[in-house]
């Protein structure tokens, strides 16, 4: 270009490029709709497949999760390991000592959440407060606790015992006769099926509430079949119990939400 033609076509506005529009154009409602839309199909592909928000409604587990606790849990952790799955998403085999939570045997429609301490083929023995699988004594640290009310969100705990050398977790046992809750549960027609030691049959698992004297677990109704474990506990996301009598309440559920929510619990790692 010569420096006549540059002169010629200053001033000249550059040419603009308008985007073509197919269809006719969106509404604001559409667009709503359209996103609102793509949320949901997200959301239930998270709480399908990956992650879920898990209420636990009694005190089996108490008090490493309490009464009110909301768990986030791994859904695909445990999953069958496959060679497209395992690139996506990583999975393992259970662990013991993993906290799962699982379909009750005897009712499918309820979800359960304990601890797994006999894994496919291990030897289990329950002996008053000790555990041995394969004839070892597992190491948990002791507490001592005082049974309250179902509406406690937590038990008081009386005394702890020193952690003996890898002991990744607590357990709370009740401040009473040995036995005794044992007894209670049995006067209810439910039998202690733990008189000696059990081997964990192929594909199941042997759970036990941290609440040992509060926990209707495999030492009452047997094993877990693989098939029924659905994922694992994370975290607490949020903790609500409404009928603690130790949180102050107003009776006016907006303000309680704020008074009754045990703000302390919210990210407290499940262990």
């Amino acid at each position: 270009m010569t420096k006549e033609e540059v002169t010629k076509n200053k001033g000249v506005p550059a040419p603009t490029v308008t985007a073509i529009q197919w269809g006719p154009p969106k509404s604001a409602i559409r667009d709503f709709f359209e996103q609102g839309l793509v949320t949901v199909i997200m959301a239930l592909f998270l709480m399908t497949f990956i992650a879920q928000a898990v209420q636990v409604p009694t005190g089996s587990m108490q008090n490493n999760i309490n009464i009110g606790d909301n768990l986030f849990v791994n859904k695909f952790v445990f999953g069958r390991p496959t060679s497209w799955l395992s690139r996506l998403l990583p999975t393992r085999e259970i662990r013991h000592g993993d906290v799962i939570v699982f379909k009750l045997p005897s009712d499918p429609k309820i979800n359960y959440v304990k601890r797994a301490i006999g894994l496919p083929g291990d030897k289990v023995w329950v002996r008053g407060s000790d555990v041995y699988v394969n004839d070892k004594l597992i190491p948990e640290q002791h507490v001592t606790v005082r049974l309250a009310g179902a509406e406690y969100s937590a038990l008081p705990e009386i005394r702890t015992d020193p952690a003996p050398p890898g002991a990744k977790y607590k357990v709370y046992y009740a401040e009473r006769e040995p036995n005794s809750m044992r007894e209670a549960f049995e006067s209810h027609g439910m039998k202690y099926a733990v008189e000696e030691a059990v081997t964990v049959p192929p594909d199941s698992y042997f759970v036990m509430g941290d609440s040992r004297d509060n926990s209707l677990d495999s030492r009452y109704w047997g094993f877990v079949p693989r098939g029924n474990i659905v994922a694992r506990a994370l975290y607490v996301h949020w903790s609500f119990n409404p009928r603690d009598p130790d949180s102050p309440g107003t009776g006016f559920l907006p303000l309680d939400f704020f008074t009754k929510t045990k703000w302390s619990r919210t990210g407290t790692a499940v262990k």
